[in-house]
């Protein structure tokens, strides 16, 4: 899996799990294969510095496929209770395997080097001389960009204190969390209640795939930070029966399938966009529990700024750089580069000037990111609002205390910031606005 991820540009989370199908592991062996591989990846940054301490050789002079199975082995050693001789061992024969024989010796030297001293010993030589945010970057394997993008949107907050804390909560395994759909499936049909969403369950351990009411479609696997986006905007105000509603960017098709069964209940109906034909595919497949499953278009969003004031609410869950689920998606933060955020705020803003236009005056808009990057959050919606009097900012914390099971603790504004470390959701921004209902002004 780490060779596909690293020389294939492969999705850990969409390809581990077919990988253990494939392999036909029990629950153990299946979560030591989870932990071992995602595991390696979120902390590849510190291991590879460890790595390159040991070896004496930088990155570039080592064989990818022989890197690959040394991190397995680092992980072992340092970050799991697995015995050296085997995390050795079973490293080595990885090496071999690959075809590497010639390497097997670099390896085996590498990893026992590396046994022979404490992860205590270790962390202080790949932490010597740094400082800082530098430092806070290497230890908690995060890109420093990446810490110092959090740093700002916590200090934001008046809560940059916090950030080692949600560092550390990015390295921690998330629980599963599932989504019963309202109208379709019961929480209690699905284990224990969630901690933040009212339609979530945690999940009691296995595939979640092998519990009935997920197979049948009427649940699923879905972060409760994507529920509370989903229930923000379906649950602002009640729903009126006739009202057209828009998934600007649906794929692939969690918060789609919350808002089709929200929509179905009250009477609206709901038309789910998406640019690319795979992603819309999964939102077909999402959308299929639905007796009448809602339609769904393919094609860029920004074209909705056509259709003046067609709709009534519209969810854009804008394409971002994805900082809010490191730690689902283990490999992310390695892929993403600071110089993607101009592209990725240019589009925002074409989406949401989008959905501004295709918003029926009186209407309700929610503009959603798994991103806290202030770039990506507060600047987007401050130039969209800037643009438009006609529309303003909605109190969405206080809507969102009318919704989620306890108190968020949400700092002071008009969105709601979310966060693993204290939510235990994805680092989810909400935003939710209105369009005056003459349209003049607000």
């Amino acid at each position: 899996m780490l060779r596909a991820v690293h020389g294939s540009d492969a999705y850990a989370n969409l390809l581990l799990p077919t990988k253990l199908a494939e392999a036909g592991l029990n629950e153990a062996d299946a979560g030591l294969a989870t932990e071992l591989s995602y595991g390696t990846l979120r902390r590849q940054g510190y291991y590879d510095r460890i790595i390159e301490l040991a070896s004496g050789r930088p990155l570039a002079k080592i064989d990818p496929e022989v890197l690959d199975a040394v991190r397995l082995g680092v992980h072992q050693l340092l970050g799991m209770r697995v015995a050296a001789h085997a995390a050795v061992d079973e490293s080595v024969a990885l090496v071999a395997a690959a075809g590497k024989r010639s390497a097997t010796g670099f390896a085996n030297g590498v990893l026992r080097a590396i046994a022979r001293d404490s992860e205590a010993q270790w962390r202080a030589r790949a932490l010597e001389g740094l400082v800082g945010d530098a430092r806070l970057a290497m230890e908690h394997a995060h890109p420093l960009w990446i810490v110092e993008a959090f740093r700002a949107a916590l200090a934001a907050e008046g809560r940059a204190d916090e950030l080692e804390r949600l560092l550390r909560a990015d390295n921690d395994p998330p629980r599963v969390s599932l989504v019963a759909l309202p109208g379709l499936a019961g929480v209690a049909e699905l284990g224990e209640p969630g901690g933040v969403s009212p339609i979530a369950a945690r999940s009691v351990g296995g595939d979640p795939a092998d519990n009935p009411v997920v197979a049948s479609g009427r649940a699923r696997v879905q972060d409760e930070g994507s529920q509370l986006a989903a229930l923000a905007l379906s649950r602002a105000r009640p729903i009126v029966p006739g009202e057209r509603w828009l998934d600007l960017c649906s794929g692939p098709g969690g918060k789609a399938a919350v808002l089709a069964a929200e929509a179905e209940a009250g009477g609206a109906v709901l038309l789910a966009n998406e640019l690319v034909p795979t992603r819309a595919r999964l939102v077909r497949n999402a959308l299929a529990v639905f007796a009448h499953p809602p339609e769904v278009v393919e094609g860029d969003g920004r074209r909705f700024a056509t259709e003046s004031g067609r709709f009534d609410r519209i969810l854009l869950d804008a394409p971002c750089t994805g900082l809010g689920a490191l730690r689902r998606r283990p490999e992310a933060r390695w892929r993403k580069q600071a110089s993607d955020l101009p592209g990725l705020r240019a589009l925002q803003g074409e989406l949401l000037e989008a959905a501004i236009q295709a918003l029926a005056p009186g209407g309700l808009l929610a503009y959603v990111t798994c991103s806290p990057h202030l770039d990506e959050t507060r600047e987007v919606v401050a130039g969209a609002l800037a643009g438009h009097p006609e529309v303003t900012a909605i109190d969405t914390p206080a809507v969102l205390a009318g919704i989620a099971t306890r108190d968020l603790d949400l700092a002071p504004g008009t969105h709601a910031q979310l966060w693993p470390h204290r939510h235990g959701t994805d680092a989810m921004f909400i935003q939710l606005m209105a369009k005056a209902a003459d349209g003049q002004g607000a």
